[in-house]
């Protein structure tokens, strides 16, 4: 894909060799629908390959960075093996376009940040924070084994006891509550955000390139041994797909209200 291609992420060029890149749905929050998150696995390799790009930048329009997955696509795919396996297909290259992409990735968590927007946020090379940020992993809520990111990512960064607590919950986090517990590389207030990614994002650009890349390429061989983990993790996230847990959770998202989980009125 070249950056024409692309319908929902706006690029900004910004000197010195700064690439803005903005998710741009802001009537459903950012939300992912199939062409978004097609999009959001496919620009990592769209960038890297363009000799202009140093650095990359994300972040979303609106109030939102991104609210996750259409629920529409999620249950299109309930008990659908072709459209689960391409899913899973696509969450998988989504982590692994990110972490061989050889250029910094910075991202500027503007607000919410759920599901795929999540996964771009985290696993961005450096992830700056709103103080009006709230994050979460919300597969469980959603009757699914936390897959994406979450098990080649959290425990590293803020430790397997956190992981665990808020992986199993899916409780939101703050952006200052995710600075604390080592989930982002920090946390700004929220009117000096763009300023501040812009600040970090010049200093990498005009710094020593191959030693910025070298640096990234070497740290990331610790996400990468945990590959087989993240397999392992997605597996069980598709498993999910099949069981009308899922479909519970679905509902009560659409309807905002508690779940009932099929699984859990047994007994």
């Amino acid at each position: 894909m070249d950056y024409a291609d692309f319908q929902y992420i706006i690029f900004e060029r910004r000197a010195p060799h700064i690439l803005w890149m903005t998710l741009n749905r802001p009537e459903v929050l950012n939300a992912a629908n199939a062409r978004l998150h097609t999009e959001l696995v496919e620009v990592w390799k769209t960038l890297d390959r363009d000799p202009w790009v140093r650095v990359a930048v994300v972040t979303g329009a609106g109030r939102a960075f991104s609210a996750g997955g259409d629920l529409q696509l999620v249950e299109n795919a309930y008990q659908d093996f072709t459209e689960i396996a391409r899913i899973l297909d696509e969450a998988r290259d989504l982590v692994y376009n990110i972490l061989h992409c050889s250029k910094p990735i910075i991202s500027a968590i503007n607000g919410a940040a759920v599901g795929a927007g999540l996964v771009v946020a985290l696993l961005a090379d450096i992830s700056i924070a709103s103080d009006q940020a709230r994050l979460a992993d919300g597969h469980v809520r959603m009757g699914v084994a936390a897959g994406d990111h979450a098990a080649i990512l959290w425990p590293l960064l803020c430790g397997m006891a956190k992981a665990k607590y808020y992986l199993m919950t899916s409780e939101f986090i703050s952006g200052p509550e995710a600075e604390r517990i080592g989930l982002v590389s920090m946390c700004v207030p929220h009117e000096t955000l763009e300023a501040k990614a812009m600040e970090v994002a010049r200093q990498l650009a005009t710094g020593p390139q191959y030693a910025i890349r070298y640096t990234k390429r070497a740290l990331n061989q610790w996400l990468l041994q945990a590959g087989p983990i993240f397999d392992h993790s997605l597996a069980m996230e598709m498993l999910g797909f099949f069981y009308q847990d899922m479909m519970d959770g679905v509902d009560a998202l659409r309807e905002k209200r508690p779940p009932r989980y099929t699984s859990a009125q047994s007994g």
